[in-house]
């Protein structure tokens, strides 16, 4: 046995395995081979690892190689081969086993239902939402209007009552002399009042105590007092519909005067007279 191993560890049998013995020792080693499993399964074994080895190391040949082996072997290189046919072996079918999912698609459905329901009822809920604030715009527009009208009905009664009570105190006062002026020509059922300070000789007009025609965009109303015959200017006032807040409008003051006259002029008023437009006029 100990020979044996010692034969095995020498290197013959790698040099049988690559053709390197004479006849007469690899028909040795074919002899201890027939008569020792041992060294059969190292032969076995050596051209294994030969096999790997040469895979391993492999080299693609060139192109031109297998023109060369086609002509050495008498085969053309355009010959189509007949394939072999290597029967395939009937395969056993596997059989996968599903699970049953059908507890959870149930699952989910309901799941899918109760989204939907949400969904829904979330959208009712914006829309009444929605219709409630809207709703309550509308009333908030509304209320706003309402007191924006009263807030126009008060001033415009505050409007009146201060005018009132100027006009009650300048009647009542001997410091005040009223003077009614009535229409002429162009407009004869116009009227107003204007009221002169004897004693500063202030002059105002107010807004309750005149009804003139409406003046238009581009004219406006001008005061003028008569001295010694020669008409004086006091200033400008506007529409007898005035926005002002003040109903009592201050002109310009006058020293002496024997009438007061309105006129009806181009905006801002004229250093003259336009008799044509006389509306009202009267004497002190």
């Amino acid at each position: 046995m100990e020979n044996l191993k010692a034969y095995i560890e020498s290197g013959v049998l790698e040099l049988y395995v690559l053709g390197d013995l004479s006849p007469q020792e690899a028909l040795q080693v074919q002899e201890l081979a027939s008569q020792h499993q041992e060294i059969r399964n190292e032969l076995a074994a050596i051209e294994d690892a030969l096999e790997k080895y040469a895979m391993q190391n492999a080299v693609q040949p060139a192109a031109f190689v297998e023109t060369k082996l086609f002509e050495k072997l008498g085969i053309g290189a355009d010959e189509e081969t007949e394939p072999v046919l290597i029967p395939s072996l009937p395969q056993e079918t596997k059989i996968v086993q599903l699970e049953n999912h059908s507890g959870k698609v149930k699952t989910l459905r309901y799941a899918l239902v109760a989204c939907i329901a949400l969904l829904l009822m979330s959208t009712a809920a914006l829309f009444i939402t929605y219709s409630k604030l809207t709703d309550a715009h509308d009333q908030i527009a509304s209320l706003n209007l309402d007191k924006q009208k009263f807030a126009g009905v008060v001033s415009k009664l505050e409007y009146s009552n201060q005018g009132l009570n100027n006009l009650v105190q300048m009647n009542e006062s001997k410091e005040w002399a009223t003077i009614k002026m009535k229409g002429q020509a162009i407009s004869p059922q116009a009227k107003m009042n204007v009221y002169w300070n004897k004693k500063n000789k202030n002059v105002l007009i107010n807004y309750l105590a005149m009804d003139l025609p409406k003046a238009d965009a581009q004219h406006e109303y001008q005061l003028w007092a008569m001295v010694n015959g020669k008409p004086v200017s006091l200033g400008v006032f506007g529409k007898t519909d005035s926005t002002s807040k003040e109903a009592l409008l201050k002109m310009q003051a006058i020293q002496d005067a024997q009438a007061f006259a309105v006129t009806l002029e181009p905006m801002g008023g004229s250093a003259n007279p336009t008799m044509e437009k006389l509306t009202v006029m009267g004497g002190v």
